[in-house]
C-alpha cells in the first residue's frame, strides 16, 4: 500500500486520519520524525507491516509524521533519508529551508565553542604560564 492510499485497517476506518496541526511547532516536527522512524516498514510473508504496532504499513502515525514533515518543507527524498538514517531523535531545523534554518533579516549566527553548545568567548582565554 502506498502512503497516499486509503487504508483497509479496521482501526483506520473507525478513527480516521490524525489531523496535521495548522501552525506547526518544533515539537510537532520532533514527534513527526519519531513517528516516521519508529513506525517504519518490516517485511512479512503477508506483506509490509508497521515495525512498531503490527498494523498494515504505513500505519496512521507513519502517515501523520510524513504529512507533517512534508508540510514543514521536507520533500519525499529527505523524509526517506530520515527513515534510512534510523535515529528517531535527529534534529530537523525549525523553520526548515533547503539551505538550513531560516534566520530573520539582519541576525547573524552566534559562534559556538567547538564541541559545546555554549557561545564562543569574545576573546581567546589567557592560560597561566607554566613556571
Amino acid at each position: 500500500m502506498r502512503v497516499g492510499e486509503q487504508s483497509t485497517d479496521p482501526i483506520d476506518r473507525v478513527l480516521g486520519e490524525v489531523p496535521v496541526p495548522a501552525p506547526l511547532t518544533p515539537e510537532d516536527v520532533r514527534l513527526a520524525v519519531r513517528a516516521v522512524v519508529v513506525h517504519t516498514a518490516e517485511e512479512w510473508p503477508s506483506g509490509p507491516v508497521c515495525r512498531n504496532d503490527g498494523a498494515t504499513y504505513p500505519c496512521r502515525l507513519h502517515r501523520w509524521g510524513r504529512r507533517v514533515l512534508l508540510a514543514h518543507g521536507l520533500n519525499d527524498r529527505q523524509v526517506d533519508a530520515l527513515i534510512r538514517h534510523g535515529n528517531p531523535f535527529v534534529h530537523v531545523p525549525f523553520p526548515f529551508t533547503a539551505t538550513g534554518p531560516a534566520r530573520p533579516a539582519g541576525v547573524r549566527p552566534v559562534a559556538r565553542a567547538a564541541g559545546t553548545g555554549r557561545p564562543a568567548p569574545a576573546t581567546a582565554p589567557r592560560w597561566p604560564r607554566a613556571s
